[in-house]
């Protein structure tokens, strides 16, 4: 039996959930997420608990099962207190600013390079080599978040280039001088 898939979800005051088969809709205070989830899953509402039950002990089922359950309690987390990840940028003259709601990023090209957040999403530049994202959708906040990583990857010479917080870059050590030709 899944561990993760057989936990109820706890539905905290304030958020109201809907279920009408596969499709669930989340409403909270900071927004509203639904999602269709796939069709075998048994989703129902029990006594302020949402509860994921699997139809049988297939491979397939048993996999969906915690999938399933984490993605409904991904939802309820981001309607109440919403999901934020957060990148640093390392090297020289790397920085971040805001125009309006674009993220504006000079990171060594020779134009700066300007990045739009999604619908529903937010970008926060609270110092010049800090960037925030912050959303009520997890995998969207997770997804612009990696694309502002890859504009500039960190690389394992000198760690330069754009990084998530708390993120360890392996070094590498460089060439060295070595016997060469004369």
């Amino acid at each position: 039996m899944s561990r993760i898939g057989r936990m109820p979800i706890a539905v905290p005051a304030g958020v109201d959930v809907k279920i009408d088969g596969n499709l669930v809709s989340v409403k909270g205070p900071k927004g509203q997420l639904s999602k269709e989830l796939n069709k075998d899953m048994i989703i129902r509402l029990e006594d302020g608990n949402i509860v994921v039950e699997r139809p049988s002990d297939t491979k397939n089922h048993r996999s969906l099962h915690g999938l399933t359950r984490t993605l409904v309690n991904n939802m309820v987390v981001g309607v109440t207190k919403g999901y934020e990840k957060g990148l640093e940028m390392v090297g020289v003259g790397y920085r971040a600013s805001k125009q309006g709601k674009k993220l504006v990023l000079s990171i060594g090209y020779s134009h700066p390079v300007e990045i739009d957040p999604a619908e529903g999403l937010e970008i926060e530049v609270p110092a010049p080599t800090k960037i925030l994202v912050k959303g009520i959708d997890k995998e969207k906040v997770g997804a612009l978040a990696a694309n502002i990583r890859a504009v500039r990857e960190p690389e394992p010479y000198k760690g330069k280039g754009i990084k998530y917080e708390g993120e360890v870059i392996r070094r590498k050590v460089g060439k060295t001088g070595g016997k060469g030709k004369k």
